[in-house]
């Protein structure tokens, strides 16, 4: 994605220089793949000049726009052009006030505050009108229906509080049809307990969020689908097998998880010990920023590996050089995960994460770069309290 002219026809757009590996794909795959970055590009177009409005746009857009020395309203005509702006501040998200990231075309619309986990700092906001709807009616939109019954209810079985994650899965459910039961878990608390080196007490409190998930299952709830971190699920599965029962014996069909500790390692041994046959499970990868980025289709044949594909035209991320972000690493290559938002109610022209990991060629199922190998990225790793994630 770097340094090729806008409107250039992917074949791919990405892979024009001589030095990196050409994936093998078909010619519809290309045409797609093509068709794919054309609407990326056209949302880009469109976010800046809502972003950038005199009228319209962000308050903290329009005070930025000063210090450029190039105009976003002409001078950005595709994606590559995002370039042009420098990397986005990590603490710029910190403190308020929330809504000058908000155009003013949504100021006098009810709103929503959200927060990140504070696990690098002082907590993250956004502030928020309907992305979080429409980020997870288009995930819904990915959920196989045998597995995720429509007018099923949900156990939420992650953070409660001002976390984005707790309403959008009570609006996934809710746009599904059905019922969202959610437990009462603050992972802050994990995370300075485990700093404290209290073991002890993290336990003790997973152990309690368990039991809130236990007595939902069994109050007749008719929960079916859940949405569940990897060691929370876990926790879960292994004090239901201590008590001679299973997730699929508790009536769960379909769980979608998310969190650092989904590795290949762990999602193996939760297919073959923890649910069995009859349980589908779908990794994903997500943040109070970008939304949720969904896993490939599993395939035995990949080992268990886990590809990630952000949510195209909304979010876009790309893998790149750890000592230059501005240039993207060939397939299979590995760097520092970079973040695009691009909605009507948030832009983020270049936000580096705080994981790293491979980029993966374009799928059929989503026709854009995706990336493999989450983890902590290595310079801010030792720093990071994972808890309850």
């Amino acid at each position: 994605m770097v340094g090729i002219p806008c409107g250039t026809t992917l074949r791919n757009d990405r892979l024009s220089h001589s030095s990196e590996r050409r994936p093998a794909v078909s010619t519809n795959l290309e045409q797609t793949v093509a068709a794919a970055r054309q609407q990326l590009d056209e949302q880009t177009v469109k976010t800046v000049r809502l972003h950038f409005d005199p009228e319209l746009g962000a308050p903290f857009w329009l005070e930025k726009a000063k210090t450029y020395d190039f105009d976003p309203l002409t001078d950005v005509n595709c994606f590559d052009d995002l370039k042009k702006f420098p990397l986005f501040e990590d603490d710029w998200l910190r403190g308020g006030p929330v809504t000058r990231f908000l155009p003013k075309k949504w100021h006098n619309e009810p709103k929503y505050v959200f927060e990140t986990g504070g696990t690098t700092g002082t907590p993250k906001s956004r502030c928020v009108v309907r992305d979080h709807w429409i980020d997870y009616e288009e995930f819904s939109k990915t959920l196989p229906d045998e597995h995720f019954p429509p007018g099923s209810n949900w156990l939420m079985l992650g953070p409660s509080g001002p976390r984005r994650l707790r309403l959008a899965v009570e609006h996934l459910c809710q746009h599904r049809g059905g019922i969202c039961f959610c437990v009462d878990l603050d992972p802050r608390w994990v995370v300075k307990l485990l700093k404290k080196g209290d073991v002890q007490g993290a336990k003790a409190y997973a152990d309690h969020v368990i039991d809130q998930a236990i007595t939902v299952l069994r109050s007749g709830h008719d929960v079916k689908c859940a949405f569940a971190t990897p060691k929370l699920l876990e926790a879960l599965a292994m004090r239901l097998i201590e008590d001679d029962s299973s997730i699929a014996e508790a009536g769960i069909t379909g769980i979608f998880a998310g969190g650092t500790e989904f590795t290949p390692q762990w999602y193996r041994f939760c297919k073959e010990e923890l649910l069995g046959p009859d349980v589908f499970i779908t990794p994903t990868y997500g943040n109070t920023l970008m939304g949720l980025a969904c896993g490939k289709p599993f395939d035995p044949a990949d080992n268990f590996k886990i590809t990630y594909y952000a949510p195209q035209p909304r979010a876009a991320v790309e893998v790149v050089e750890f000592d230059d972000y501005s240039k993207v690493v060939e397939y299979g290559g590995t760097g520092r995960v970079k973040l695009y938002t691009l909605t009507d109610e948030l832009f983020i022209p270049g936000f580096m994460e705080r994981d790293e990991g491979e980029r993966e060629e374009p799928h059929e199922k989503y026709p854009w770069d995706g990336v493999s190998g989450t983890r902590p990225f290595h310079e801010i790793a030792k720093a990071t309290t994972v808890g309850v994630y």
